[in-house]
């Protein structure tokens, strides 16, 4: 098979490193890649916005499946370009992209289908929304409706923060369009996990759990990022927790999809506040998330790419995921000043130094000089695969002072447990 990846960040290089894994794989593309990714497989240079190219690319390499990371070209519609085509893709069409590309429809679609989460308000004006204020106690959650590279959700301790942030988002627009319109949520309590789904246009199976750590800095300080690390299992996934969402949350996102005429064929990602063995949904997302899928990825035993074509042709099933007993950690190593301003092009040092047992996922990385060099936000994801959290975590930060960037920041904390 010819397999094409599109993205450039750690999950793509974790999908790719995992795929090129595969025996059914001939050749493995990626546009556009990264110093990491380039490694295992040819990159081509094309952003991944860029629908056009990227459908004349895959057409021209006889691409027999398409995977596609990022959140972006699955909103623009992708997915839809290649399948017009008459080519194969791992992702969802544009209508499935809406779950991700509009927060104000995703959460309509949670009330319409019974689906546990928050309370909520839309609003498409600033005045609007700061009259809507007064329906919600403080904490306050504002979110910019659109996507914002995973940092267009603010949480504000008091009602003036969250004046700022409508005025911020809404009209001094800090995230261009993304801010049109905003979803206005009461603060829920409890612990976080993420759940990443293959569905596969009939059923929605569950992958192993995780818990990522979105704050900037240690002890959840700091502004939301991408992600600063992640641990999988997340011990706080137990077997009622299980029940609970197959019978309140799965099985009625799987009639919201048949009822609303959605063909979904990708990774379904459900961010889940938990409290008291009951959970509510923060969140969807239409892909594999950054960084679980740097942990997720390494504890499954079985082909990817048999998952993969499996979820296209629409006949996956659960025994088909097998998966490791083992634990897996990342940390993320970041660019100072991460997620506002930060500065690129820092040669990054020690990478061939690390013990074998250490994966190093490459997000913000590029060649310059024949060096690698930072390349954005998110630098380096540092994972191990062990027998529990705690020896994966004692691994990581053993090993991960062996790697070096001026201004380099990276949490202390993560699966501190």
């Amino acid at each position: 098979m010819r397999v094409l990846v599109v993205g450039n960040g750690g999950r793509e290089h974790a999908i790719c490193w995992k795929i090129s894994q595969s025996p059914l794989v001939d050749k493995l593309f990626c546009i556009p890649g990264n110093a990491g990714i380039q490694n295992i497989a040819e990159c081509v240079e094309f952003q991944v916005d860029d629908i056009q190219e990227i459908t004349r690319f895959a057409k021209e390499k006889a691409i027999d499946l398409t995977v596609i990371g990022p959140e972006t070209p699955l909103v623009l519609g992708l997915a839809d370009s290649l399948i017009d085509e008459g080519l194969r893709v791992f992702g969802p069409d544009k209508k499935a992209a809406r779950f991700e590309g509009s927060k104000a429809y995703s959460k309509d679609f949670m009330i319409k289908y019974n689906i546990p989460t928050a309370q909520y308000g839309v609003f498409n004006k600033a005045e609007d929304a700061l009259k809507g204020l007064n329906r919600f106690n403080t904490p306050i959650v504002v979110k910019a409706d659109g996507l914002a590279a995973g940092k267009g959700v603010l949480i504000c301790e008091n009602r003036k923060e969250a004046e700022e942030a409508v005025i911020d988002i809404m009209t001094k627009r800090q995230f261009g369009d993304a801010g049109d319109r905003i979803v206005i949520e009461e603060f829920l309590t409890g612990t976080e996990a993420s759940l990443l789904c293959f569905v596969d246009g009939h059923n929605i199976i569950p992958m192993e759990s995780a818990r990522d750590y979105k704050k900037a800095y240690d002890d959840d300080k700091g502004l939301n990022t991408g992600g600063m690390g992640c641990f999988s299992p997340n011990p706080i996934y137990t077997k009622d927790l299980k029940t609970y969402i197959d019978t309140h949350i799965l099985s009625n996102i799987k009639k919201g999809l048949r009822a609303e005429n959605i063909d979904f064929r990708g990774v379904l990602f459900i961010g889940l506040m938990i409290e008291n063995d009951e959970a509510k949904v923060l969140e969807f997302n239409v892909r594999f998330g950054d960084p679980e899928t740097q942990v997720i990825l390494p504890r499954l035993e079985s082909d990817l790419i048999e998952i993969m074509m499996k979820v296209v042709e629409g006949n996956l099933k659960e025994n088909d995921l097998v998966w490791s007993d083992k634990a897996t950690v990342a940390v993320v190593m970041a660019s100072g000043g991460y997620p506002e301003h930060y500065e690129k092009g820092m040669t990054i040092s020690g990478l061939d130094f690390v013990d074998e047992e250490i994966m190093i996922f490459h997000a913000g990385t590029a060649i310059k000089d024949g060096q690698v060099v930072t390349n954005g936000g998110r630098v380096l994801a540092v994972a191990c695969l062990e027998e529990n959290v705690e020896k994966a975590r004692d691994k990581i930060y053993n090993n991960i002072g062996k790697i070096a960037f001026e201004k380099m920041q990276y949490r202390t904390d993560i699966a501190k447990l």
